[in-house]
């Protein structure tokens, strides 16, 4: 790929595994592009194609890519679009020869390349997926010798866009500023349609036919790094401030969003209006990037089962308290008492209910243990035979079943040059790719100055949802919560009114919890980092949102005193 003077456009086709089918083809068909993306990896991915790779060696890839690969390849090869994506998961070497033998029986001529030397297993023999997140220089080599698709592994989701620039506008390593505007374009784009209105906190101000069926993103990057997130002309969805704000802000923490080749700046980002669902973002700096990589270990961590008890009408607090002690009682009695036992009670009945459904509460016991017929028998058997013995209207949701394994996140950190990070050309030829060789101890930045608070005045207690947008998510055991302002006016009160101490009042699960707040001005936001909530990572379901993907949402229905100006 060659410099130009216009931007090079790069779409995003998926936003995880299992994300809309007919995207690839929509994003070939709705407008002009250059590169199109996916991004099928997340942590839970991992351990599923951990596991699909132990019942067959040739598998562990996203077979999704392929089947939609099928209906779109001569298609993209007649645009002369190149395809990148991390699809091949835990066997990039492997989805690279199933896309070429696809070609073959299709007739159609592609040079497929693909990147290597995440795969980390041997280091960590007790994982059952072990890979390092790779940056976009193995992506840039390979479009650089002419591939037309490009498969990777665990690359960093921003890798799918940094790569193609770097190859398209001759970038450096040590170009920061540039690299780091694109890793923000990747950042946005990564998600799919969460950067067009989907998962949006102010949803409701867009008219529902709009938001049914949100059309994917797409980023024209600059040579300077900077770019305008916009989607295809006519497809649905809405792309403006507020919908990149929301993900910028999604699954970060600090001021400094570390990658493999470069740690971008997310306190320099500016967001501008640049014409209809058009969002110019620029001003992005970057710097070095950390002396390590994150490795993501992925393991079986046991076995789990869980049910969930209805309770009915009155007294459901001493309903719950019964059927507790009967099954405290036999589990504790049994031969085989389950390691983890943990008891949920959701209040979703309502008094004087119209429904049956409405005046039941949720009991929810989950249990885990290393032996699955722990899991299984134990708490199936107990279950079942409190059937005509327990609380008044007892029934359940489903009958407990013999248990499923559930996996374990952690994260762990190796130098750079501890990874074989290649190339592997579509003539077979293999490029390694050199580690950073400038680095930069990640520190968080100093604390910004806030804003002058506002003025006092009358106030009402109301929802914070009023007021301001939120997203959270996932990293490991750990959630974010991003919290952002519209108007200058909001974020001069919630710069001071959203402390940690208010924020653990208001989800009084975090109150034991290490919680951190970052502010980044630019974007009138708060970043919220609640350490531990999620337990070892959403495959183990710690909890009953795993991912905290509401976490957000819980929030913003929260009450607090806010100014009657702003409401």
């Amino acid at each position: 790929m060659t410099s130009t003077v216009g931007p090079l456009r790069i779409g995003n086709a998926s936003g995880f595994y299992g994300d809309r089918f007919d995207a690839l083809r929509e994003m070939l068909t709705g407008g002009q592009l250059d590169v199109l993306t996916g991004d099928y990896l997340a942590e839970l991915t991992m351990l599923i194609l951990g596991r699909d790779r132990l019942k067959d060696p040739g598998a562990g890839y996203a077979r999704t890519f392929l089947r939609q690969l099928e209906e779109c390849l001569g298609l993209a090869h007649e645009r002369g679009v190149r395809i990148v994506t991390n699809a091949g998961g835990l066997n990039p070497a492997g989805l690279a020869d199933a896309v070429r033998k696809l070609a073959e029986r299709l007739g159609v001529p592609v040079r497929v390349a693909h990147v290597e030397g995440d795969d980390l297993a041997a280091r960590y023999p007790d994982a059952l997926a072990a890979h390092a997140y790779l940056g976009g220089f193995g992506i840039a080599a390979c479009l650089e010798a002419g591939a037309d698709i490009v498969v990777t592994g665990r690359v960093t989701d921003a890798a799918l866009v940094t790569g193609p620039a770097v190859a398209h506008f001759g970038w450096g390593a040590e170009d920061y500023d540039r690299l780091a505007g694109a890793v923000v374009a990747g950042h946005v784009l990564e998600c799919g349609t969460q950067a067009t209105g989907g998962n949006y906190a102010f949803f409701t101000e867009h008219p529902p036919e709009k938001l049914r069926r949100p059309g994917f993103p797409l980023a024209e990057v600059y040579e300077d790094g900077s770019s305008v997130v916009t989607k295809h002309p006519g497809t649905g969805g809405v792309v403006d401030v507020g919908t990149v704000t929301a993900q910028l802000l999604y699954e970060t923490h600090g001021a400094r969003y570390p990658g493999p080749d470069v740690t971008a700046r997310l306190d320099t980002v500016r967001l501008s209006g640049d014409g209809a669902d058009r969002v110019r973002i620029d001003g992005v700096r970057g710097e070095a990037p950390p002396a390590t990589l994150k490795v993501g270990l992925n393991r079986l961590g046991g076995f789990r089962n869980e049910v969930t008890f209805v309770l009915t009408g009155l007294d459901i607090e001493r309903k719950a308290t019964l059927v507790r002690e009967q099954l405290d009682l036999v589990l504790r009695d049994a031969k085989s008492r389950p390691s983890g036992v943990r008891w949920d009670l959701a209040r979703t009945d309502h008094a004087d209910a119209p429904t049956e459904e409405t005046a039941s509460a949720l009991l929810r016991l989950v249990v885990r243990d290393a032996d699955q017929d722990v899991v299984g028998r134990s708490l199936s058997a107990a279950a079942v035979e409190l059937a005509l013995a327990s609380y008044p209207g007892f029934h359940v949701l489903t009958p407990p079943g013999k248990g499923a394994p559930y996996g374990v996140f952690d994260d762990v950190y190796v130098p750079h040059g501890a990874v074989d990070h290649v190339a592997v050309l579509h003539d077979g030829r293999r490029i390694a790719v050199a580690p950073a060789h400038d680095t930069l101890v990640l520190e968080d930045v100093p604390e910004p100055a806030l804003p002058e608070p506002p003025p006092d005045g009358p106030t009402a207690r109301a929802p914070l949802g009023l007021v301001a947008g939120a997203r959270s998510g996932d990293k490991g055991g750990n959630a974010n919560v991003g919290v952002w302002a519209r108007t200058d006016e909001a974020w001069r009160w919630l710069a001071h009114a959203l402390t940690v101490e208010r924020f653990r009042q208001l989800l009084p699960e975090t109150a034991e919890l290490e919680v951190t707040r970052h502010v980044l001005p630019n974007l009138r936001a708060l970043n919220f980092v609640v350490v531990g909530i999620l337990g070892e990572g959403v495959a183990a379901q710690h909890r009953f949102d795993p991912q905290a993907k509401a976490l957000g949402e819980w929030l913003r229905s929260r009450r607090l005193d806010i100014p009657e100006v702003l409401l």
